[in-house]
């Protein structure tokens, strides 16, 4: 339940479409709801403002689909399933009406909700290798409820790749900068825009690479002001932060 849905209940109250005892029996079922193999949080959306996310890795088709059936019972719209196999987007979708999105393995169930951020999430990758956690990032933003514009393959190796697109840049309220190898996609960014950078080592490189360490460390190091890190290829960490700024009034 999120704040939208508790001063819904509320207004439902007030009108008397809803009694007293029902509104006081769906503020206590909030907290958490207890399935044995999961604890769902739907007091989440009402604490943070958005509403659980389904890790899918690790995770069998079952819990899954039970934790989809829980989310809808309490009237989550849009539910994000995120690190989710091929393999098992089709048996979720045996049960569960499911948009998948192989490429940044992400699957949605429900509806994709119309942008209500104040701007525009930029996503910017340093090369095509980079796209899965872009995609990652990308659908993250969306499903939060943000608009967003892609910038693949504009890295560093040929820089007037990224500079043929400054009026994007410029004009965005947040930006992703998601590159590995050197990792150096992020300070560039961060020395042209007037927004925050937020940067996204991917484990994309050669042996001393060190599957992204070497960018991780890169981006940590930023001459530029304005850039914050993120964990390697953790493109879902990003898309989060990105909509919490670009959701601030």
């Amino acid at each position: 339940m999120e704040q939208k849905d508790i001063r819904w209940l509320f207004e439902e109250v007030a009108q008397g479409k809803t009694s007293v005892d029902e509104a006081v029996l769906r503020l206590k079922e909030i907290p958490f709801e207890d399935l044995g193999y999961a604890k769902l949080d739907h007091h989440r959306g009402l604490r943070q403002g958005v509403s659980e996310v389904i890790y899918g890795a690790g995770k069998t088709k079952e819990q899954v689909k039970g934790i989809i059936r829980a989310m809808k019972a309490q009237g989550q719209e849009t539910i994000l399933i995120t690190r989710m196999s091929p393999e098992m987007a089709e048996e979720v979708k045996e049960e569960h009406e499911l948009q998948y999105f192989s490429m940044g393995k992400i699957g949605i169930v429900g509806k994709m909700p119309e942008p209500d951020g104040r701007g525009k999430i930029v996503v910017a990758t340093g090369g095509t290798s980079d796209m899965p956690v872009a995609e990652e990032a990308a659908l993250t933003a969306q499903a939060l409820g943000n608009e967003v514009v892609r910038l693949y393959d504009v890295g560093v190796a040929g820089l007037h790749r990224l500079l043929a697109h400054l009026d994007e840049i410029m004009q965005a309220e947040v930006i992703i900068a998601i590159a590995g190898m050197e990792g150096a996609l992020a300070s560039v960014i961060g020395g042209l825009a007037d927004c925050p950078v937020i940067a996204v080592p991917t484990s994309v490189g050669y042996g001393a690479s060190f599957f992204g360490l070497s960018a991780l460390l890169s981006m940590l190091n930023s001459c530029a002001s304005g850039v914050s890190v993120v964990n390697i290829d953790n493109g879902f960490g990003a898309g989060y932060l990105a909509s919490m700024i670009n959701h601030k009034h």
